[in-house]
């Protein structure tokens, strides 16, 4: 943030609110690593067949799309702070849940947490929207980059957090969700410091903009959900089964924590220019080198099963999401009005959860119900990423080719 001095003074309180989101994206945002470690192992002892080993975490999806809208909604008409705080909350007792789940053995209680932690990563996905609501169209980008850049911390934090606990207890994984609970706990009190006031209530006769419809039928709004939705369910996708792999290939579980932890790093790690990057070149252009990437990522993971190219595979998913997932986010939020903001961004993010919902019930099919051998699911996991990429890639030339608008 070493330009931030050179901001209009207009973006002050941006910069402040920036501050308390990057600080929550590390503090909240590393149950989501947590979850992505352990869900599929703990689900993986305790379903009844393991092609269902990461239905927890496609619940953990399901709960995110479901909460999506009325967050929004709830946002819109009482404030950023309120909705963070119901997201923080759930994820608590998400996490209690899950952790009475394992004690009793139960992957009925396992999953109906992991449908509570949902909310909590739907809250944490409109973070990226809280950071440009008092940015400046200039500032905007950068602001979406830097808050997603407090992802690296959550990169360090959840992994080693899931090393220190998942056998710290007889109970495999339970030390990872008592310690996800404190986590909730101490990060709700960032919010405090969140300046962002309320949407204004529309004046009387005033309309209140677009419809759902209406927004979805512009092309630049329709690229962008599309790209988002894309570029999130493939990094699910793999990410899901990849402690499955690394640990089925055998590997053990800190090695496969280790390539999550490379992988979340690669997730945030580039948000330091991408905002930069996008203020250059454009979104679009972004969007499209973040869909490259995450094809490459597949063409590496497709080339074998060593512990390297584990790593390297997942690295490069990671930066083909940031590209791709901040590049849509930078185009949508400049494609919307003020007051069409809680009616887009819920319906952006019920549409992306939802596709990282069945991208994360898929994978568990895919990997572990594929051929027989782990090497075969994995090679599955990664070859059903080619049809989205070209859907995706094709909308972004659609929006390039098309007749500019007068």
């Amino acid at each position: 943030m070493s330009d931030a001095a050179t901001l209009p003074a207009s973006d002050a309180r941006a910069r402040r609110n920036v501050l308390v989101l990057v600080a929550a994206q590390a503090i909240l945002g590393s149950q989501l690593s947590m979850v992505f470690i352990v869900a599929g192992l703990a689900g993986q002892t305790l379903a009844p067949n393991a092609c269902w080993a990461t239905l927890p975490i496609t619940m953990a999806v399901a709960g995110s799309m479901l909460s999506a809208t009325p967050l929004s909604a709830l946002m819109q008409r009482f404030g950023r702070r309120a909705g963070f705080l119901v997201g923080a909350l759930a994820g608590a007792a998400g996490a209690a849940i899950c952790a009475l789940g394992l004690m009793q053995a139960s992957f009925g209680l396992f999953l109906l947490g992991s449908l509570f932690t949902g909310t909590y990563m739907s809250a944490q996905g409109f973070y990226r929207f809280a950071a440009a609501d008092t940015a400046s169209d200039s500032f905007r980008p950068k602001a979406i980059s830097w808050v997603m850049a407090g992802g690296l911390l959550s990169a360090v934090i959840g992994p080693q957090v899931v090393k220190l606990t998942s056998d710290a207890v007889v109970v495999p994984f339970l030390g990872t969700y008592v310690a996800a609970i404190a986590l909730n706990l101490v990060g709700m009190g960032l919010f405090a410091f969140l300046d962002i006031p309320r949407p204004a209530a529309p004046r009387p006769g005033a309309t209140g903009g677009r419809s759902r419809m209406q927004l979805l039928r512009d092309p630049q709004i329709a690229v962008a959900v599309i790209c988002a939705t894309v570029a999130y369910a493939l990094m699910n996708l793999v990410m899901t089964s990849s402690p499955l792999a690394v640990v089925g290939c055998g590997f053990d579980t800190a090695d496969a924590a280790d390539v999550v932890t490379a992988h979340v790093l690669a997730m945030y790690g580039p948000s330091f220019v991408t905002g930069h990057i996008i203020a250059r070149i454009g979104a679009a252009k972004v969007m499209g080198l973040g869909l490259a990437i995450l094809a490459g990522s597949g063409a590496v993971a497709l080339s074998g099963v060593e512990l390297e190219q584990f790593f390297a595979a997942l690295v490069l998913l990671g930066v083909g999401w940031n590209f791709g997932f901040i590049g849509a986010t930078a185009m949508l939020t400049s494609a919307h009005s003020p007051q069409e903001r809680g009616r887009m961004q819920g319906l952006n993010d019920l549409i992306v959860f939802g596709g990282v919902a069945a991208a994360s019930l898929a994978s568990g099919g895919l990997m572990n119900c594929s051929g027989g051998t782990v090497q075969a699911g994995w090679q599955a996991v990664n070859i059903a990423m080619l049809p989205f990429l070209v859907a995706a890639g094709g909308a972004l030339i659609w929006l390039a080719l098309r007749p500019k608008e007068p």
